[in-house]
């Protein structure tokens, strides 16, 4: 079972120790001897697959011996002091991360877990190959899913959409981040799902047909200019075609695109020369245009997007990159490993500035369970780039506001901040940011956060700063936590369609004394609602009520916090 693994270890990295991983895979044969999943497969199975979903990510043989061995101490009795001795600190303590992510309820919202997975994420911060192992181990999960409850099933899989496809995708793990997302939309959506595979099915072989010829026609379009380049055909996955149906309220027979074209090549130059050549042969689509080359996003992804007219007057979405940033793309954070034996390479420390954002505003706030919501919130938000008057790029969520992006310039910054001039206009301080927008902070002589900014910024890290220097301030504290009241939240509801369940649900939240701000509902074919609400919450408690009470409504199957 071992050989296919090393193997495959061997072709990415011909000089590769793998004694490592050979010996790593003794000991898990031998410590979980007789032991059975509940599928009825030898449990040795799990953490060999697990190794080899990290082999695909070409991960060094240290971090695939951590991957083999990550259930010894949990589910086989074998203490610290042993592994210690036969693998060494560097592998138990990933052994150990790994282990501690398991025992952990991402889903509770008990102090005591969300305490937990605070210090979790402090740990993760020694090294980040214990949550590439723990990400791999969640897909393998995910992958044999079937074998549980249907109850069980349905938790792993609002688990796996809200907290592990998210910090995939935070982590730039897109390979990983596309079948969590589809696997948890099998398990908890499975006749959408089925419905809607069994649409795209009908309708590949005219697809396939149509971006082949586009391909064949793109292709000579580009070695014409002299351009080498590779050429694929990309399948949207399952779960973003669902999503822009409901977000935008369309039926699978009017989202053309389908499949995305990529285009690959060797250097930044000939990027922008291919998208030079897609413009001047298809018309683009007005404002699908994306330079994430110029502006990367913060998980390090760099890309040009655009959508053209193609043959025919369909929209084909086109992706143009080099190879180096197609790795990137593929592999994320998870790269930086690769032929490394574990060391990561000069340009990690940039790529993870969110990473480190987090581990800051953690060690500031006092209050284990508004992390917790923190990093939840952050790990979905997508993201806008502006720019200081010097031209410094600074990536901040979407609605951030002036006073978010004082904070992520300095604290003193944030704090002293009296005005804004965004392109050169004085802008209130609550007015949402825009992509390409210049930035200019007006700043005082002396620190004056207001209470009123609360109810307005979007950032956690400028929320901890704001609360924790009113809460200095005599007798400020009691307001501090009043101005929470005013916190907007945006949360998805999926429900079956029946007469009364929208009043149901409205009901249950008028019970936690809960204002709703906003509603938008959209019946989708067959038996399903749904529902968007805006509803203004305290803190992260009180959201965390508001959750929990619409779920108590019977038929609704579906609720995550936007």
């Amino acid at each position: 079972m071992i050989a296919a693994l090393l193997e495959k270890v061997k072709s990415y990295n011909p000089k590769a120790d793998t004694e490592i991983i050979r010996k790593a895979y003794e000991f898990a044969e031998h410590a979980h001897l007789g032991h059975k999943r509940l599928s009825g497969d030898p449990y040795l199975t799990h953490p060999l697959a697990v190794a080899e979903i990290l082999a695909e990510l070409e991960q060094d043989p240290v971090t695939l011996a951590a991957a083999l061995l990550h259930d010894v101490v949990e589910d086989a009795g074998i203490t610290r002091e042993k592994l210690t001795s036969v693998f060494g600190e560097e592998i138990t303590k990933m052994v150990e991360g790994v282990t501690k992510l398991s025992q952990l309820s991402f889903i509770s919202r008990e102090v005591r877990q969300a305490e937990n997975f605070r210090k979790m994420f402090v740990a993760m911060g020694e090294d980040l190959r214990i949550i590439v192992i723990k990400l791999a181990d969640r897909l393998h999960n995910m992958r044999t899913l079937q074998y549980l409850s249907a109850a069980k099933q349905k938790e792993t899989s609002r688990e796996t959409r809200e907290i592990f496809a998210p910090l995939a995708h935070r982590l730039g793990m897109w390979r990983l981040k596309w079948e969590l997302e589809d696997l948890a939309f099998s398990f908890s959506e499975p006749d959408d799902y089925n419905a809607l595979r069994k649409k795209v099915s009908e309708s590949r072989e005219e697809r396939e047909s149509y971006i082949k010829d586009f391909m064949g026609k793109t292709e000579a379009l580009i070695t014409r200019v002299g351009i080498k380049a590779e050429i694929h055909g990309r399948p949207k996955h399952f779960y973003s075609i669902y999503r822009k149906m409901t977000d935008q309220s369309l039926q699978f027979e009017e989202i053309y695109d389908l499949t995305a074209v990529r285009i690959i090549v060797e250097t930044v130059k000939e990027c922008y020369a291919v998208l030079g050549v897609a413009h001047a042969t298809w018309k683009p689509l007005p404002g699908r245009f994306r330079d994430f080359i110029a502006m990367p996003k913060s998980n390090g992804y760099q890309s040009l997007h655009t959508t053209v007219v193609g043959p025919d007057g369909r929209p084909v979405e086109i992706q143009i990159r080099t190879r180096e940033m197609h790795r990137i793309a593929e592999y994320g954070i998870a790269a930086h490993w690769r032929y490394k034996e574990g060391k990561t390479d000069s340009t990690l420390d940039q790529k993870m500035a969110w990473f480190r954002q987090m581990l800051d505003w953690q060690s500031e706030m006092k209050d284990a369970q508004d992390f917790m919501e923190s990093l939840k919130i952050d790990l979905v938000m997508n993201e806008v780039f502006v720019f200081t008057p010097k031209g410094e790029v600074f990536d901040l969520p979407l609605n951030a506001t002036p006073v978010d992006f004082a904070y992520r310039v300095h604290t003193e910054v944030g704090h002293r901040c009296m005005g804004a001039k965004v392109n050169g206009r004085i802008v209130p301080l609550d007015h949402p940011l825009h992509n390409g927008d210049i930035v200019e902070i007006i700043t005082g002589k002396k620190d004056n956060p207001s209470l009123d900014w609360l109810s307005f910024v979007r950032t956690a890290g400028a929320r901890v700063k704001i609360k924790n220097w009113l809460k200095k301030q005599k007798g400020i504290e009691a307001r501090v936590v009043a101005a929470e009241r005013t916190f907007p939240a945006e949360i998805e509801v999926e429900t079956f369609d029946r007469v009364g369940v929208f009043r149901d649900i409205l009901h249950q939240i008028s019970g936690t004394g809960t204002n709703v701000s906003a509603a938008k509902v959209t019946t989708k074919r067959g038996s399903s609602a749904f529902l968007r609400l805006i509803v203004d919450v305290k803190n992260a408690d009180h959201l965390a009520r508001v959750i929990k009470a619409i779920r108590s409504v019977s038929d609704v199957y579906g609720v995550i916090r936007k």
